[in-house]
């Protein structure tokens, strides 16, 4: 297990008067993103020896950090657990066994553009190609954006086909990130959804709200406020350090719209690969209205490796959690595996 410098998170959230100017539009956030890895180095100070790795590693996934997830950093600390989870790695050129371009094996559950359907029930939608912040473990780092990124009138396939099954009750909308679709394309979409009798639910799987809280603005809650669908927003939160007041706010806003918050965490090496870690974060989550939902182990994609933490030891690391929480504050332990019917407990 990797030594880290003590988290420092507060436990509740403090609003502290300030004179700073209000924060950018989320637009001008997402299209002002740190892209530069000799940039993120030196505006964290860190050491040069750290600048090699970055190179390689962006020149194989390319970095993107906004600049409102950077603040939450420690500087001065290559092991700071927000800071590992985006900066590249000279690890992430190594091959290993096992780790492969398609992990889940998504290429064979493509019947449209921008449609994976995977799970009875429910069916994915790639609502935008793009993210707020590269995570250096995603499972889509190699994913063909440019063959699923559907025009309005391509999308209809992906829609005729869920006319027809009237299994599917369940729409997801993923990327990417679906939160960096303007609020207009997203408007459009649910309002094609709604108009599918059996479609019941509407489940997005987002980042934006935790890296850039500002995507949370009244055009956005006015197309959710509005639709017949039942809302569950997935957040992605992998520790407590992520959740700022702007965090908790987003959060109030999002459950006053009547969404339903989940959170899921992917089991990281070095950023939350011990109980007491993953303690504050469901302690965390419950304060700002998020219920744990799912810790993943990694999924073998390549150029993530170094992430990995074993299955006999994430088994430990829920044991001892278990522990430390009450029942609803646990996450459950799962991997995906290509080809089964739903997650598969650990």
């Amino acid at each position: 297990m990797i030594t880290r410098s003590p988290a420092n998170v507060q436990t509740k959230t403090q609003v502290v008067a300030s004179d700073a100017p209000p924060p950018a539009s989320w637009q001008r956030q997402l299209a002002g993103a740190i892209r530069d890895p000799l940039e993120l180095c030196r505006r964290l100070g860190l050491e040069p020896n750290w600048l090699p790795g970055a190179v390689q590693g962006h020149a194989l996934f390319e970095i993107r950090v906004p600049e409102a997830f950077a603040a939450r950093m420690r500087p001065g600390d290559p092991l700071d657990p927000l800071l590992r989870q985006v900066l590249p790695l000279n690890e992430e050129s190594l091959v290993t066994p096992g780790y492969i371009n398609d992990p889940l094996a998504e290429a064979e559950h493509r019947p449209a553009s921008g449609l994976i359907h995977k799970y009875p029930g429910r069916v994915l939608l790639i609502a935008s190609p793009a993210c707020a912040v590269n995570c250096r473990y995603c499972f889509r780092r190699h994913f063909p954006y440019a063959e699923n990124s559907p025009s309005r009138a391509e999308w209809q396939q992906a829609l005729d086909y869920l006319r027809d099954d009237t299994s599917i009750n369940e729409a997801i909308l993923s990327g990417g990130d679906p939160l960096a679709a303007n609020d207009r394309q997203l408007g459009w979409l649910v309002e094609q959804l709604e108009n599918i009798p059996h479609i019941k639910r509407l489940r997005i799987h987002t980042r934006l709200p935790v890296v850039i809280p500002e995507r949370i603005d009244d055009a956005l809650l006015g197309w959710l406020n509005g639709t017949r669908l039942q809302k569950v927003m997935v957040l992605h939160i992998n520790h407590a350090q992520e959740i700022d007041t702007a965090v908790v706010v987003a959060c109030k806003r999002l459950k006053e719209a009547g969404v339903t918050l989940l959170n899921q965490s992917v089991l990281l090496r070095g950023v939350n690969d011990d109980s007491d870690t993953l303690a504050s974060l469901s302690e965390r989550l419950f304060d700002a209205g998020v219920l744990p939902y799912y810790l993943h182990v990694l999924d073998p994609v390549a150029g993530a490796a170094h992430f990995d933490v074993p299955d006999n030891e994430a088994r430990e690391l829920v044991t001892s959690l278990r522990a430390k929480l009450p029942g609803f504050l646990m996450p459950r332990l799962v991997r995906e595996v290509p080809g089964k019917a739903s997650k598969t407990p650990l």
